[in-house]
Parts: structure tokens; C-alpha cells; sequence
């Protein structure tokens, strides 16, 4: 039953949904990993049914975009939107390398991350708010090519600092295995986000992410030295607003390829 311990590590690590208690043993840390992105899964379920919950009982423009933003932070806990505060902050002290992972690692939380975090949260209710409920089940699957790409990063990428959160899943981890599989995780993103809405709106979000995908591997290496926790956070919560972007785009143009 390690493959299900390994599904609980990554359910507890990553998101608020009530787990059991699980032993992290060595085995289970092998592959917990893989199961990483089922979480965007959920949380693309969860979006599907609020879309169709939306178009059922009218909810007014304001509500639903505040409430469609407020969606992954509950599931998640805002997990990665803190890696992505810690993130801003260090990168805005225009500091030298120790500087930035110093304030990595600092609990407080200083003026530049609460700024940039308004700007995203504010960025990304006005984007979910240009998408009609009956596009949000294409959002599943920007939710799962984040969370695969974001997971290869930390098997493959190399690592700012040989202990936290990145380093501990990075070393426990059997890593040709997760690389694998985050690749299957891709390719069926790029699938759902086809069948929902479209190959034109499919392709457009997959190249979206692979450019973030690709800077952010050489802003963490020439910023950071590698990667860390904070820098994977922040890169899956750029993608996810680019992809968002992207379906509002197409959604607006009329559901092209669909």
C-alpha cells in the first residue's frame, strides 16, 4: 500500500483536503510526487462544478470571479501563493544571492510581497472574470500542466540549497520515475484542456507554461543558484495566471477550436 501513502504525503504536503496519518518513510517518498498533480485535478473538478453552478443560479459578475479566485487558495491552503510572496520579496531586494535566499527564509513578511500579492490576486479576478462558466472545466487541466511542470522542475532542476521543502521531495524522490510520469500528467493536461476547449486554446496554454517554464529555470539558477520550495511556488502560480489568461483570450475570441 506505499502507493496510496505516497498519494497521502502529497495530498497532506500540498493541499487542506482532509488526509490520514501516514508514516513518511523512504519508500513512500520515492513517488509521492506523482501524485502531485492529481491535486490540480481536484481542483479542476471543483471548477467544472462551479461553473455549472454558476450558469444555474446566475451569481452575479463580482461574486463569481471573487469567488473562482478564492477556490484554489482554499483547496491548496495557499501553499504555493506563499512561496510566491517569498519569492517577490527576495527578487525586489535587487540583493545579492545570499541576500535573496535569506529573505527566503525569513517568517516575516515584508512590503514588496504583500504589493505583488495584491497585484496578482487583483490581476487574477479580473482574468477569471472575463471567462464564462462554461469554459472553467478547461481550467482542470491548466491546473495539472502547472503542477507537472512544477514537479519536473524540482526532480530535474538543479537545487539552490541542499535542505527544505524542494531538496527533501527532490532527494527522496526515484527521479526517472517522476519525471516520466509528470510527463504523462502533460500530456493529458494538453488533452482535457483539448476536449474542454479546444486544440487551439490546448496549444496556446501549453506555450504559455513552457516559456514561464523555461525563465523560470534561468531566473532560479542565475538568481538563486537552483531552485527552492518558494521558487517552484512561484513559477506554478505564474503559470496558472498565464494559462488563465490564455482560455480568457480564447474564450473572448468566441471558443476558437472548439
Amino acid at each position: 500500500m506505499n502507493w496510496l501513502g505516497s498519494m497521502v504525503i502529497a495530498f497532506s504536503m500540498y493541499s487542506r483536503i482532509p488526509m490520514p496519518k501516514v508514516e513518511w518513510t523512504k519508500e513512500r517518498m520515492r513517488y509521492a510526487m506523482c501524485y502531485f498533480p492529481l491535486i490540480g485535478a481536484v481542483i479542476g473538478l471543483v471548477y467544472a462544478g462551479y461553473g455549472m453552478a454558476s450558469e444555474k443560479l446566475d451569481i452575479p459578475q463580482t461574486a463569481y470571479a471573487c469567488m473562482g479566485t478564492v477556490i484554489p487558495l482554499l483547496i491548496t491552503g495557499g501553499i504555493h501563493m506563499d512561496g510566491y510572496l517569498d519569492t517577490c520579496d527576495a527578487r525586489s531586494s535587487y540583493g545579492d544571492r545570499e541576500k535573496k535566499l535569506e529573505i527566503l527564509k525569513d517568517p516575516h513578511t515584508g512590503a514588496f510581497a504583500l504589493i505583488h500579492g495584491g497585484i496578482y490576486l487583483l490581476v487574477y479576478t479580473a482574468v477569471f472574470s472575463m471567462i464564462p462558466p462554461g469554459f472553467l472545466s478547461c481550467v482542470g487541466g491548466s491546473c495539472i500542466l502547472s503542477r507537472a511542470l512544477s514537479g519536473y522542475g524540482v526532480v530535474a532542476f538543479p537545487k539552490a540549497k541542499n535542505s527544505g521543502l524542494a531538496a527533501m521531495f527532490s532527494d527522496g524522490a526515484e527521479k526517472r520515475t517522476v519525471k516520466a510520469v509528470m510527463i504523462l500528467y502533460a500530456i493529458a493536461a494538453g488533452i482535457w484542456m483539448a476536449a474542454a476547449g479546444g486544440v487551439i486554446l490546448a496549444a496556446g496554454c501549453v506555450m504559455v507554461s513552457a516559456v514561464i517554464f523555461l525563465a523560470y529555470r534561468r531566473m532560479a539558477v542565475r538568481e538563486f543558484g537552483g531552485i527552492t520550495g518558494d521558487l517552484a511556488g512561484y513559477f506554478l502560480q505564474r503559470a496558472e495566471l498565464g494559462q488563465l489568461l490564455m482560455i480568457a483570450v480564447v474564450a473572448m475570441a468566441g471558443g476558437i477550436g472548439t
